[in-house]
């Protein structure tokens, strides 16, 4: 994300976190995690903008200083989002479009086959390698299985208790990352989720 981009002022802060600190003290926390946030290339989990102030904050306190500052961030080109792995400011896909002028250059498609393997990990995880063949009904290559988890979408989470104990594959948090996603439940039905694979790899790429 290379948009130029200036800090917002809250809306307004709840009391129950107003409370915690002097005003004049959370409006400079707020502009120190607001910081953190634009500056930070991978999402931020509440573990670490915990670090950020002292004493520490609450989890819901955070939490309700996060969403506010979402909030304020709501017509602008970049927005504040909560994924799997934390927070992070990412570009809007309207503004993607635009942003592709710059950087002419279009992200890798998958092969239809890479993103059947996905989405069959991905809703029947764990899967062996040999539960996708038998739902594809074809073999399933090395390089599709390398493909998936070179770009961190898969892992082996561990072995079937089996002949020949065959790996388990499952997602990653990594995934759901890159679709914008905070769970497995929020999984887009298959045909949407190689657009959104390519409009995050174009964004990634911008």
């Amino acid at each position: 994300m290379s948009e130029p981009v200036a800090p917002l002022p809250l809306s307004e802060i709840t009391p129950d976190v107003m409370s915690t600190m002097p005003q004049p003290d959370m409006h400079q926390f707020v502009r120190i995690l607001e910081t953190a946030l634009l500056t930070s290339a991978e999402p931020l989990p509440l573990s670490e903008l915990k670090k950020l102030s002292d004493p520490p904050l609450e989890n819901h306190q955070l939490e309700t200083l996060l969403a506010e500052l979402s909030q304020s961030w709501q017509d602008r080109g970049v927005e504040l989002r909560r994924v799997a792995s934390g927070w992070q400011f990412r570009t809007r896909m309207d503004m993607q479009i635009h942003l592709d002028k710059l950087k002419p250059q279009k992200p890798p498609r998958y092969s239809r086959a890479v993103l059947e393997t996905l989405a069959i990990i991905a809703y029947h995880q764990p899967v062996t390698r040999g539960d996708i063949e038998e739902i594809r009904g074809v073999a399933v290559s090395a390089h599709i299985l390398k493909t998936l988890e070179t770009r961190g979408w898969i892992e082996v989470v561990g072995t079937r208790d089996a002949p020949g104990k065959p790996e388990l594959l499952a997602t990653t948090k990594q995934l759901l990352d890159d679709l914008n996603l905070r769970a497995l439940q929020e999984l887009p039905p298959l045909a949407e989720i190689g657009m959104l694979l390519e409009q995050d790899e174009a964004a990634t790429n911008a």
